[in-house]
């Protein structure tokens, strides 16, 4: 089960549940890839909305790297994202705003 607290999100792919986590290796991979000037530009791209369909399969691949599960952009395409697009977009968005957010007093979040 992935743990908020350290950043991590849920993502079911094909029936099993995969957790999603940012570490700095991560990070670093999805700023390469996304070809970022600052991670705060990357960051800013996903707030804004200003990201594209490769933005968000760049950053669920470095969540699952990160999270352990290690796959290619190619390996993620073929496979079937349970809940669709929506699904992933929601998972993706969770799992920037944990990572780059303090964890809400009284255990929320």
């Amino acid at each position: 089960m992935a743990n908020p607290f350290r950043g991590e999100v849920t993502l079911t792919i094909e029936g099993v549940p995969r957790v999603m986590r940012l570490t700095l290796g991560a990070l670093a991979e999805l700023e390469a890839r996304l070809e970022s000037d600052s991670l705060l530009e990357m960051i800013g791209r996903f707030e804004q909305g200003k990201f594209r369909v490769q933005d968000l399969i760049a950053l669920i691949t470095a969540g699952l790297n990160g999270g352990g599960w290690r796959i290619s952009e190619g390996e993620l395409l073929e496979k079937r994202i349970d809940g669709g697009p929506l699904a992933a977009a929601q998972a993706a968005a969770r799992l920037l705003k944990l990572t780059f957010s303090l964890p809400e007093e009284g255990g929320e979040e």
